[in-house]
């Protein structure tokens, strides 16, 4: 079986604030169609302040989680800091004291920022936001682990999931932000916070697979 050392962190977090860093200009394009275009701006600050905080260290996944979602909470504008800050901070602390994370950990760390995020947020799947990602992510994960998949065929799963929940989000009519005042008019056109979160998610699955080791 598969296993992620939790010790193991740093290429993780590192292949996260890359895929933000070279998508700022395609985040800040897809906000811009229905919202105020500073999306990519704003989480390109935040994951590039934790990249330069974290500098030469080693860092646990959970630890870097947490001190990523910290960052994002306290130095960027917008709902994004507060939204991706309390998903990652509450990843985090589901696996703390974990040495070797295994798939189920992984998807129990995923499950517990969606609930984190649900605490905080009204949105649910089809109100066109990053729970349209996120939420199909999980339960792909979630199924694969069920379907005894290894832990890189299933962070696959979720790579393909996030993929596909994002583009639904161009068929939803906004129901929350400043995109929501455009009703109809917000249809057709996809939701930069599941666009983030497909990038984000993507790019941490990718970091998890060059990490990946048999126990």
């Amino acid at each position: 079986m598969s296993i992620v050392k939790n010790k193991n962190g740093r290429e993780i977090l590192l292949s996260m604030v890359k895929a933000i860093q070279e998508n700022k200009q395609y985040l800040g394009d897809v906000d811009g169609l229905i919202g105020d275009g500073d999306h990519g701006m704003n989480m390109n600050k935040g994951f590039t302040m934790y990249g330069e905080q974290l500098g030469d260290r080693e860092t646990s996944f959970t630890d870097g989680l947490f001190d990523l979602g910290t960052v994002l909470i306290n130095k960027i504008g917008g709902s994004m800091g507060p939204i991706y800050g309390t998903i990652f901070m509450d990843m985090a602390e589901k696996a703390e004291d974990v040495e070797d994370i295994t798939l189920g950990v992984f998807a129990d760390m995923l499950e517990a920022g969606l609930e984190g995020l649900y605490g905080i947020v009204g949105a649910r799947p089809g109100d066109k936001t990053l729970v349209d990602t996120l939420y199909p992510a999980l339960q792909a994960l979630k199924l694969a682990d069920k379907e005894g998949k290894s832990f890189a065929q299933s962070l696959d799963d979720m790579k393909a999931a996030a993929e596909k929940g994002k583009e639904s989000t161009k068929d939803l009519v906004a129901k929350f932000g400043r995109s929501a005042r455009l009703g109809e008019r917000s249809r057709g056109v996809l939701d930069a916070g599941a666009a983030s979160c497909c990038i984000i998610l993507k790019a941490m699955a990718d970091g998890m697979k060059k990490v990946l080791e048999d126990e």
